[in-house]
C-alpha cells in the first residue's frame, strides 16, 4: 500500500538556489510591493534550495535579508516602515522560537555540537532584546534608524555563521531522516508561533 504524502512534503523538493532565493525575496515583497529589495550577493551555503530543514531556513533567512533591506528604504513613520517592522518582529521571533524546538534542542543533546547550537540560542536572545528596544522608541525619530542598522548587522551576522558554520556542524550529526522531520517540526511549530508573537516594548539600557 503506497503511503500518503501530505502537502508539505511534497512541497520540500529540491529548487534551484537561484530560484529559492527569488522565492524568498518575492514574500518579503508582498509586505510592501511598491519597495525594492537590494540584498545583493548573500553569503555562501550549500544548503539553499534544499529540502530539509537548513533549506528551510535559509529560506527564511532570505525572506529576512529583503525585508532588512526594504526597512532601509523607508522614511520615518510612514506606512510601509510600521507595516515592514512588524512583520520583521514577527517573522525573526517565530522562526527563532521554531529553530529552536526543530532544530538546536535536538544538536544540545551532541556533545559534539552544543556549542554551536548554545551560540546560536544565545544570539536570538540577543536579537529579541534589539527588536524590542527599537519597538519601544519613535521610528520616526533621527536615532531610530541607527539603532535599526545595529539590529540589522548583529542579523545579518548571526545567519551568516549558521549557514556558514552551525548548520555544517549541525548537518553531520543528524540523519536524512532527522533532517526531513525537523522540517515539519520548523514548519507546523512557526506557523503557531507567529499566529501568537506579541510586540514586546523595553529600552535596551546597556550599549
Amino acid at each position: 500500500m503506497q503511503k500518503s504524502v501530505s502537502a508539505s512534503e511534497k512541497r520540500a523538493q529540491p529548487m534551484a538556489p537561484e530560484k529559492a532565493k527569488a522565492e524568498a525575496v518575492a514574500k518579503a515583497r508582498s509586505v510592501a510591493p511598491d519597495l525594492t529589495a537590494r540584498i545583493g550577493s548573500t553569503p555562501a551555503t550549500k544548503f539553499r534550495g534544499d529540502p530539509d530543514i537548513f533549506g528551510r531556513l535559509v529560506e527564511d533567512h532570505d525572506r529576512h535579508r529583503a525585508l532588512l533591506a526594504m526597512m532601509e528604504e523607508t522614511e520615518g513613520k510612514s506606512p510601509d516602515r510600521v507595516r515592514l517592522f512588524d512583520e520583521l518582529v514577527h517573522e525573526l521571533k517565530a522562526h527563532a522560537a521554531a529553530e529552536e524546538q526543530a532544530l538546536w534542542s535536538s544538536v544540545l543533546r551532541n556533545p559534539a555540537t552544543t556549542d554551536f547550537a548554545r551560540h546560536a540560542v544565545a544570539e536570538h536572545k540577543e536579537i529579541d532584546d534589539l527588536l524590542a528596544d527599537l519597538a519601544a522608541r519613535d521610528m520616526a525619530s533621527p536615532g531610530w534608524i541607527h539603532r535599526f542598522a545595529a539590529l540589522r548587522e548583529e542579523y545579518l551576522h548571526h545567519i551568516r555563521e549558521e549557514e556558514q558554520e552551525q548548520f555544517v556542524a549541525a548537518e553531520k550529526a543528524l540523519s536524512p531522516a532527522d533532517l526531513r522531520h525537523m522540517r515539519t517540526v520548523f514548519n507546523r511549530r512557526k506557523k503557531e508561533e507567529k499566529a501568537a508573537v506579541e510586540v514586546e516594548k523595553k529600552i535596551r539600557l546597556k550599549a
